[in-house]
């Protein structure tokens, strides 16, 4: 049975992966509605869907009467500031929800956004799609086997660049209501990735965040943060949208007793090194880089969510594995504010911080 979902903004990572999504899994689900308060932002989405073949979707420009349609899911690629209510009124309509990063701009918000999914009994996923790179896959294999013993410690670095045109197709971008910066926006992917590696239970987060080379937008172009976990390992965070000229690099690197793992590319795509016992190298050291920083992982990632509603299990990323990277950011955030650490659980939101200035 072919599952049929609603995509609610139609801007830029809507149109490239959310589409390209539903045009590569059109044997399981179809956009039977797309939604944008742009017409023909709407408009070009159900275009580029029927160029490829399939069915055109209906075209909304509210929401809420998008809503009213049988649709079994509902995806969501809007404004992170408008995610929460976004997510909170499709799952009440009675529709599975998949949310772009960050899922919200508040820890508080995103806990509600969780609890409503679950008095709904509603799949509630986020899109953390580089979760599923090969090369990511094949990291987390040894993770769970222990090849890498006790691991000590874990590094993310995000450096690429975002320049004033980037801000100017978008007014929303760069402010703390509706994005926050860097960190928020373009390194949640592999602060995500951090996380996960390193178990997913923070106890303490020391951070600092300024704007060095964007004096138009609110937020931070570049955010560093020192993780600590309970299970003793040690979490590097950095972040940066002031490489010259373009964008360089996503580089996660993790250290343990018996092992060492860099994997880098344009998007966290390829291995760099791969160290273990009797064995120094992999196959994906040789994979391309994606066309974009968005990677590849969106088409697995919507497969899964498919298949998390057909059957019945929780999506790959859940609402509260979604949770886990905002509250480093937002502990970023705060512990930058307070200028000293934080310790976990955070309680925090981006409306909290005033504009940076340099």
């Amino acid at each position: 049975m072919k599952l049929k979902g609603g995509l609610i903004g139609c801007g830029r990572i809507g149109t490239q992966k959310h589409l390209e999504s539903a045009i590569k899994n059109a044997d399981i689900f179809e956009f039977a509605a797309v939604c944008d308060p742009v017409k023909e932002r709407a408009e070009n989405a159900a275009a580029i869907l029927e160029k490829a073949g399939l069915k055109r979707p209906k075209v909304y420009t509210d929401h809420k009467k998008m809503l009213e349609e049988k649709l079994d899911f509902v995806s969501i690629a809007t404004e992170s500031g408008k995610h929460k209510d976004l997510t909170i009124e499709s799952l009440k309509s009675g529709k599975h929800v998949l949310v772009e990063k960050p899922m919200a701009l508040s820890v508080k918000d995103a806990r509600e956004m969780c609890d409503v999914a679950r008095t709904e009994n509603l799949n509630f996923g986020v899109c953390f799609q580089n979760r599923f790179n090969p090369a990511i896959q094949e990291l987390r294999k040894k993770i769970e086997s222990g090849a890498f013993g006790k691991i000590f410690h874990a590094h993310i670095a995000v450096r690429w660049n975002r320049n004033k045109a980037y801000y100017d197709q978008a007014p929303w971008r760069g402010t703390w209501s509706m994005d926050g910066g860097v960190l928020s926006n373009q390194s949640t992917h592999g602060i995500d990735l951090l996380q996960w590696m390193l178990g997913g239970k923070m106890t303490e987060i020391y951070g600092y965040i300024t704007n060095l080379n964007h004096p138009y937008i609110e937020a931070e172009d570049l955010g560093v943060g020192i993780v600590k976990f309970s299970n003793g390992a040690v979490g590097i965070v950095e972040g940066t949208s002031n490489v010259y000229p373009k964008n360089l690099e996503e580089v996660f690197s993790i250290f343990g007793e018996r092992g060492t793992v860099v994997i880098g590319g344009l998007a966290t795509n390829r291995i760099l090194t791969w160290k273990f016992e009797n064995e120094d190298k992999h196959p994906f050291m040789d994979l391309p880089d994606p066309e974009t920083v968005y990677g590849s992982g969106h088409v697995p990632l919507y497969k899964d969510f498919i298949d998390s509603i057909k059957n019945g299990h929780p999506p790959y990323i859940t609402g509260e594995e979604g949770m886990k990277a905002l509250e480093i950011i937002l502990g970023i955030y705060q512990s930058s504010l307070y200028g000293r650490p934080v310790q976990f659980p955070i309680d925090f939101s981006t409306s909290s911080m005033s504009p940076l200035r340099k």
